[in-house]
């Protein structure tokens, strides 16, 4: 867990904001340069291929939530401006969680850097954070970032946060990032997918080009990722939350219920997120989306050709530089992913 810790400490310093993650790339690919595997960079996607490259397939999104500079002294929610817009339908859980933290940002420091190379620009301050209804985004106004070209990305200021067996910064996605890498690092033999643009509803479009362009057929792909819940307090009702479903399709059964039975091996507790949202729903006026996740999009885009299943680490104050798990749920994941991957 040291290990671990050390690695997840200094990706969480590097930017890597939805839609320009070209930088966040690099520094991926020289975690795994000792590793005994083989690198590929493809567009909006890096692959890590073992001895047994289609034994099993496990996927983590590389982008986070951040801003784009779009005009003079403009900023909004690099996820949902109007080039990524084409990609979300209204029902992401992204977008439904857009008017609860729209309020939350106020204070916290960014930082700019350039698009593609990664070099840092400068440091400003979030004023305050608004949505526009006309545009419908969230509409930022900072300072000391006057000076930035449209185009540009703005990171928040990111550092890991360790207290009482808890961790604490803008996890998701890079947690799911750092645990894939230990797995390599750990002797994992099959393939490895970092995609981009997953924030922005783009990630299964270069997941699906490169299963397609090998002509690869499979029902054993994982797709790491984390889960939202409203408090601390509900990181205590399970170790790692599983799927049966998504808005978009069924995942794949006999995978989903391999990793039931190896929860139940290894004591790791579990929940299913969408019957708890389907229970939650019956006394909700409006009622919450199941979720539009890549793999969904995957399997419905494929025609089942590509299947697989979620495992998802619980984790409480989503999409803020707050956000929240146990080390206990990071440490089942590990362990569950390492049985699930024959590794070690």
């Amino acid at each position: 867990m040291n290990e671990f810790l050390h690695l997840l400490r200094a990706l969480v310093r590097e930017p890597s904001v939805v839609g320009m993650e070209d930088a966040f790339f690099r520094v991926i690919r020289r975690e795994l340069e000792e590793c005994p595997i083989r690198v590929t960079r493809f567009h909006g996607l890096l692959v890590a291929e073992g001895a047994e490259p289609e034994s099993t397939f496990v996927s983590a999104h590389v982008d986070r939530h951040g801003l784009m500079c779009t005009g003079p002294n403009e900023f909004q929610y690099a996820a949902f401006i109007a080039g990524n817009r084409g990609e979300l339908t209204g029902d992401s859980i992204s977008e439904q969680f857009m008017e609860t933290i729209a309020g939350r940002f106020q204070g916290q420091r960014v930082q700019a850097h350039t698009p593609y190379a990664g070099s840092y620009l400068g440091q400003g301050k979030i004023i305050q954070s608004y949505i526009c209804p006309r545009r419908k985004n969230l509409i930022f106004e900072l300072d000391g970032l006057d000076f930035l070209q449209p185009g540009t990305p703005v990171a928040f200021l990111d550092r890991l946060k360790e207290a009482d067996g808890l961790i604490s910064a803008q996890l998701d996605n890079v947690v799911s990032v750092a645990m894939l890498i230990e797995l390599i690092r750990s002797g994992f033999q099959g393939t490895a997918l970092f995609t981009a643009g997953e924030e922005a509803g783009r990630s299964w479009r270069f997941a699906a080009e490169w299963f397609q362009r090998h002509n690869i057929r499979t029902n054993r792909l994982i797709v790491l990722d984390t889960s939202p819940f409203p408090t601390v307090d509900d990181l205590l009702i399970q170790d790692v939350v599983l799927r049966h479903r998504d808005a978009n399709a069924e995942f794949d059964i006999s995978l989903t219920a391999e990793i039931e039975k190896t929860c139940q091996e290894l004591g790791i507790t579990f929940r299913y997120k969408d019957t708890y949202i389907e229970k939650i729903n019956l006394t909700r006026e409006k009622p919450m989306s199941l979720g539009r996740t890549e793999l969904g999009r995957l399997i419905s885009a494929s025609g089942g050709d590509i299947r697989g299943t979620t495992l998802q680490l619980p984790t409480s104050a989503y999409h803020t530089q707050l956000e929240t798990a146990r080390l206990s749920s990071v440490d089942a994941t590990l362990k569950l992913l390492g049985r699930l991957t024959a590794v070690g």
